[in-house]
C-alpha cells in the first residue's frame, strides 16, 4: 500500500486531463465522422469505413489514456532527477518514498497491458501513436536541455494521444492524415508545448543546475516573463490563421465553440499575465493550475468543433477537477 500511495502520488493526476481529453478529441470527431457521412461529405471531411465506437470500448480508450500521462511521469521523473534534488525533492522518487526501480516495472507492466489491450480488443493500428508517445516521453527527458527542442517535443508527445485517440475507437482507411486533421493536430501541439513553457519557470533553477538548458534557463527570468505575454496566445493566433487565410480546417464554426474559445484566450492570457507577474518563487507553482485549464480547455472547446454538448461538459468538468486535483498537491517542493 505504501508502494501504490507514492506511485499514485508521483502520478500528478491532474495531469491526467491533459492526456485525457487530447485523447478524447480525437475519439470524438471519429463518432462525428462515423455518425453523420453524408454531412462530413458536403463538409470535404472524408468518410471511409468508420462505424460508431462501443461505449464499452470507448471506456477502456478513455482509461488507457487517462492513466498514460501518470504511468509514464514514472519515466519521466526517473530521468529528471538531477533537476529534481533542486526543484522538487519532496517528490517520492527523489526522497526516497518511491523504490525507482519497481515503479519502472510497475510501469513497464501497465504499458504492456495497455498495448495488449489496444492490440486484441481495439486496434493494432493505435499501437502506433501509443508507442510513439512513450518513445517522446523519454526523449522529452532530454530534449528539454535543448531550449525549444523540448516544447516541440512534449507538444508533439500529447497530439499522439489525439491520435491514438482516433484510431483506437474503429476502422478507418485514413491513415494518412489530411490537412484538416494534421491542423487541428498542430494546434493541439502548439497548446501542449506552449503549457510546458510555462512549466519551466518553477524549474528554472534545478534545470540550470542539471544543464537543461530550457527557453527559461536560456533567456532568463526577465526576457522569459515578456515572452509569457507574447507567446500567451500563440495557439489561438495559430488557430484562425489555418482556418481563415489557408482554410486547411474544415468545419463550421457553433456558438458553442466560439464560446468556448473565448473562454480559452481568456485562460491562456491570463496565464501569461501570472507568470509575467511571478516568474519566480511560491505563486510561480499554484499559477500552474490556471496553465493546465488553459491547455485542457482549449482542447475541449476544439472538441465543441463538432460535439458542443460534450466540449460544453468537458470544459466545465476539465476547469473544475484539475483545480480540485492540483488543490491536493499543495507541496510546492514536490
Amino acid at each position: 500500500m505504501a508502494f501504490l500511495r507514492a506511485y499514485v502520488k508521483s502520478m500528478r493526476l491532474y495531469y491526467a486531463f491533459v492526456t485525457g481529453v487530447a485523447g478524447w478529441l480525437g475519439m470524438s470527431f471519429y463518432q462525428y465522422v462515423a455518425a453523420a457521412p453524408g454531412f462530413i461529405a458536403r463538409s470535404r471531411i472524408p468518410h471511409t469505413v468508420e462505424v460508431p465506437t462501443p461505449d464499452e470500448a470507448k471506456l477502456v480508450i478513455l482509461v488507457i489514456l487517462f492513466l498514460s500521462w501518470g504511468i509514464n511521469q514514472i519515466v519521466n521523473d526517473w530521468i529528471g532527477r538531477a533537476e529534481d534534488r533542486v526543484n522538487a525533492p519532496h517528490r517520492p522518487m527523489v526522497s526516497g518514498e518511491l523504490d525507482p526501480r519497481l515503479a519502472l516495472w510497475f510501469s513497464a507492466l501497465l504499458s504492456v497491458i495497455a498495448a495488449v489491450v489496444t492490440a486484441a480488443y481495439l486496434q493494432p493500428i493505435a499501437l502506433v501513436p501509443l508507442a510513439a508517445g512513450a518513445a517522446l516521453n523519454v526523449v522529452y527527458g532530454y530534449a528539454k536541455a535543448y531550449g525549444i527542442l523540448g516544447n516541440i517535443v512534449f507538444g508533439i508527445m500529447i497530439a499522439m494521444c489525439t491520435l491514438f485517440g482516433f484510431f483506437a475507437s474503429g476502422p478507418t482507411e485514413t491513415y494518412f492524415l489530411t490537412p484538416s486533421r494534421i491542423s487541428i493536430l498542430s494546434v493541439v501541439a502548439v497548446m501542449n508545448g506552449l503549457m510546458t513553457f510555462y512549466t519551466h519557470f518553477k524549474d528554472c533553477e534545478g534545470d540550470r543546475a542539471a544543464g537543461k538548458r530550457t527557453l527559461v534557463v536560456q533567456f532568463g527570468l526577465e526576457r522569459s516573463r515578456i515572452l509569457s505575454i507574447v507567446g500567451a496566445p500563440l495557439p489561438a493566433v495559430l488557430f484562425l490563421v489555418l482556418y481563415f487565410p489557408l482554410r486547411l480546417i474544415e468545419i463550421d464554426f457553433n456558438n458553442v465553440f466560439v464560446i468556448l474559445g473565448l473562454l480559452t484566450v481568456f485562460l491562456e492570457v491570463w496565464t501569461g499575465v501570472l507568470y509575467w507577474r511571478n516568474p519566480a518563487g511560491e505563486m510561480t507553482y499554484h499559477s500552474l493550475v490556471t496553465n493546465f485549464q488553459a491547455c485542457v480547455c482549449g482542447q475541449a472547446a476544439l472538441i465543441a468543433l463538432f460535439n458542443p454538448e460534450l466540449g460544453m461538459v468537458l470544459f466545465l468538468c476539465s476547469y473544475v477537477f484539475v483545480d480540485f486535483l492540483f488543490r491536493l498537491h499543495t507541496d510546492a517542493r514536490s
